[in-house]
Parts: structure tokens; sequence; C-alpha cells
């Protein structure tokens, strides 16, 4: 895309031409990454069709026209609620928290860290777990005595001293000892968190357009 300026000044030149050769080289690279994903989405809607089994597909134009029929502010969850013909007229959104999933993995192999030229400045020991805990764990920290009193939980960075790292919303806190921590969840390589409901992003979207239904008093019919 180009402004309304220096389209009229490209005229009929290629962008190469223009001045610009890295973006003409863009666009005649292949796409045969698109061409492979839509090989496998057919493949796969025929092998299922062969099944017998009550199937149903959509478009991204259908599932943005169900969308904006029923005043939903543009999200993953709410799209995925409004894929295909079956969507239900009316949705009941406002109450529903998406449980928001982020895969963060578990550590890596390195043993030596290195700085930012790859230097070594430290050595990282095989063992992952100390005092029973893991980094990533999400604990909770009650330290009842000395400058670090107080109440944390968040995820938590081990060490073998025993002396842990816990990042909490309102920071990282350092120096906690292990005797004080709690664990609420094992580390499983991803993290959790409630994720905005569809009133919090309606006051965030632009206006439904006029005419569209609302969801206030709606049947539950949200997807399982």
């Amino acid at each position: 895309m180009a402004c309304e300026l220096c389209n009229r000044a490209k005229g009929v030149q290629t962008a190469e031409e223009f001045g610009y050769p890295d973006v003409q080289r863009q666009a005649k690279a292949p796409l045969k990454d698109a061409a492979a994903v839509n090989t496998t989405r057919w493949a796969l809607y025929q092998r299922l069709s062969a099944t017998g089994l009550p199937m149903e597909v959509g478009t991204g134009g259908r599932t943005k026209w169900n969308r904006t029929q029923r005043g939903l502010p543009k999200a993953h969850w709410l799209d995925a609620a409004c894929v295909g013909a079956s969507t239900p007229p009316l949705l009941r959104t406002r109450e529903v928290h998406p449980w928001q999933i982020t895969a963060t993995g578990h550590g890596n192999r390195q043993l030596c860290g290195t700085d930012r030229y790859g230097f070594p400045i430290r050595h990282r020991t095989r063992h992952k777990r100390f005092c029973s805990f893991q980094t990533g764990d999400l604990v909770r920290a009650v330290v009842t005595q000395g400058k670090k009193a107080g109440v944390y939980w968040g995820r938590v960075l081990v060490r073998a001293t025993g002396s842990f790292d816990i990042r909490t919303s309102a920071g990282r806190q350092t120096g906690i000892n292990a005797r004080y921590c709690r664990a609420l969840h094992r580390n499983d390589g991803y993290t959790y968190r409630a994720g905005a409901s569809a009133q919090q992003r309606e006051l965030e979207a632009p206006t439904a357009p006029v005419g569209a239904p609302t969801n206030e008093g709606a049947p539950d019919s949200s997807p399982a």
C-alpha cells in the first residue's frame, strides 16, 4: 500500500524502478507456504467428509459477517464462536472471560550462560529442581519476618542457595527464601490468565452498527 502522492509519483514503474528493489524481490517470492496450507486444509476436509460425520466449514468473510451482525467486538475467541452458518442468532458473551494460554516452554539445555558477545559468564547446573521447586512454578510466598515481610505470588526463579526470585504483577521480588513458598501450580510449559470479556472489548471497540441485535438478555448459547 502507498499513499496517494507516492502512488501518483510511482505511476507505472515497478517497485525496483521506483527505488525499492527489496520490495520487488518480495513480490517475486514463491507462495509455496500458502499453497501448502491450502492443499493441506482441502485434503483434511476431504478426509473428514469421507467419514460421514456431521461437519461444517466456513470462511473468514462469513465469520466476520456473523460477528458484525451480532454487534460483537473483534477478538479471536469471539470469531471462534461465529464460524459457519450454524452460529446462533444471539450469543450471550458479556459475562464470559476467555482463558488465555501462552506457551512458555521448559527452559533450555544451555549449560554455559554467555553475555551479548558470546563470552561465557556463568555456568548452569544440570539440576532444575531445588527445594522441591522449579523455575516457572506458580507459588505463593508468605514472608513473616525481615524487610521482605509480606505476601507474594507469581512465577518463581529458583537457585541452588534456596534464595528465590518471584515475578509478581508488581515487579520482580528478590531474595525470597524457599521455606516461605508454597506451590500453587507446577510449571507445565504454559502460562494462564483470564482475558477481557466481550463487554470490556466493546468499551475499546468502535460502536456496533445500527440495527444490530444486542446480546442483552439473550439465552446462553455459547459453544462448549
